[in-house]
């Protein structure tokens, strides 16, 4: 009994090691064989540089801002429809040119028609019913260069090459705008890991208070009421905690979304938010604008894109000339040479002809007025637009600028705050230890603590994407 126990045991060890371990041979060739780099990690080493390695696999991507944009730049929809009208325009453009040149086409035609009769062929000399036709069997195998003179087509290519230009500058301003976006994004992120630190530390500071709090109470220096209020006051700094978590997770969310095409939320920004970045003066502000404004740029191409439609419109009332020329075959036999021979010599079949055509307007019951007049409108109101562009304009540096200078005025003294907030927490701690200050004194300074810093990150995120704004009518964006 035990040897059959024991033989049913090795059977049994047995078909478990070929379940778990196949053939030998099987597995010297695996199905996806191991990269020789990690193959050759073998040995004590192997788990060293596995271990190694698979912090760099999971570390976080760190962006800068020009990272960030370039990243935004291939993954924003928007932005990419701006730049697929931009080529569209542009293919357009070198259609409308090549409208205005040569065409050759090579024609290949094949027309039967009914024959007369031999008697009336010899008295009429034609030998098919249908005049329209030269023969009963009539081959057409010929090239033709085509080529129309007119004015609608000129102008029709110029109205393509300012339309062009029209949306190369809408590119450039959703190009400018998406700046805007990933600017307050990406500081957005920079300014709620800021804020998360703040809370953090009030939290930590409300909970070291409670204990302050509670050990004074048992020395019977304070009443249980400071207890109350220390309690209330920490409860309330976790809560704040938990939105300023939240918060960061949202803003990260919005970033992630913006520039990964496969949402990717491992990545940090740097720490760039309270570097010192100096301003431009307005006078500069206003010549880039003049120079480099997109707005500015797509309502004029508006205005000699509309110009163009009014000169097509009135290309109505003139006349188009149309030349063709055509070379090859039109023949009863489908060859180079007939098969007729006079005197034993054979004759090419090859031959060319020419037409003109010029086509005169007359009368097409007010049409083309009709066309010209709604030409003249749209003009009219591109003229108006561009004028209202122009305005605005200058409208918008002004206030543009003067939000950067007043972000930028208001930083330094929220940053100040923010330091004195801080101290005045710090100080009335060790007055609340002397007997010197009451709690509320306490929970006051820890409350304007938390939100003079809070305001300060705020206030440096505003001056960053007030800059940005400016950047939409200069197109260039000032950096540390």
């Amino acid at each position: 009994m035990n040897i059959r126990h024991l033989s049913y045991g090795s059977a049994l060890l047995a078909l478990v090691g070929l379940a778990v371990f196949p053939f030998a041979g099987a597995s010297q060739q695996p199905d996806n064989p191991v990269p020789k780099q990690a193959a050759s990690l073998s040995g004590p080493n192997a788990q060293s540089a596995q271990q190694s390695s698979a912090p760099s696999a999971n570390s976080p991507v760190r962006l800068t801002l020009q990272d960030t944009l370039d990243r935004a730049r291939k993954n924003s929809v928007p932005f990419q429809a701006a730049q697929t009208d931009a080529a569209l325009a542009r293919q357009d453009r070198y259609q409308a040119g090549a409208a205005l040149l040569p065409g050759v086409t090579y024609n290949n035609q094949v027309l039967y028609t009914q024959g007369s009769s031999i008697a009336l062929a010899n008295t009429t000399g034609f030998p098919v019913r249908f005049i329209a036709n030269n023969a009963v069997h009539e081959y057409i195998s010929q090239a033709n260069v085509h080529e129309s003179i007119d004015l609608a087509g000129i102008a029709g290519f110029r109205r393509a090459s300012a339309a062009a230009a029209v949306a190369r500058a809408r590119a450039e301003i959703a190009s400018r705008g998406l700046v805007v976006t990933v600017v307050q994004s990406y500081y957005a992120v920079a300014a709620a890991q800021q804020k998360l630190e703040t809370m953090r530390k009030a939290a930590d500071e409300g909970d070291n208070f409670l204990k302050l709090t509670q050990d004074l109470e048992k020395g019977g220096e304070v009443a249980h009421a400071d207890v109350i209020k220390a309690d209330l006051q920490a409860q309330e700094r976790r809560r704040q905690l938990q939105e300023a978590q939240l918060a960061l997770l949202n803003a990260r969310l919005d970033l992630a979304v913006l520039i990964f095409p496969d949402f990717n939320d491992n990545f940090e920004v740097a720490d760039d938010l309270h570097a010192t970045i100096t301003m431009p003066t307005l006078a500069e502000v206003q010549q880039q604008a003049a120079k480099e404004n997109p707005d500015i740029r797509a309502a004029l191409e508006t205005v000699k894109a509309a110009g163009h439609d009014v000169t097509e419109a009135r290309a109505g009332y003139l006349p188009s000339l149309g030349l063709d020329y055509w070379y090859g075959i039109d023949a009863p036999n489908f060859g180079v040479n007939s098969p007729t021979k006079v005197n034993g010599q054979s004759f090419s079949n090859l031959g060319s002809s020419a037409s003109a055509t010029l086509n005169i307007p007359i009368w097409n019951w007010g049409a083309t007025q009709s066309r010209v007049k709604q030409a003249e409108l749209r003009r009219t109101q591109t003229q108006r637009e561009l004028s209202l562009t122009q305005r605005k304009l200058l409208a918008e540096i002004q206030s543009l600028y003067a939000e950067a200078d007043t972000a930028l005025n208001e930083l330094a003294g929220l940053g100040r705050s923010a330091e004195l907030a801080a101290e005045s927490l710090r100080l009335t701690i060790l007055r609340y230890k002397g007997g010197e200050a009451t709690v509320l004194e306490v929970v006051d300074a820890q409350t304007t603590n938390a939100q003079s810093n809070a305001a300060y990150q705020d206030g440096a995120v505003r001056y960053r994407v007030a800059l940005a704004n400016l950047q939409t009518l200069t197109g260039v964006l000032t950096t540390p």
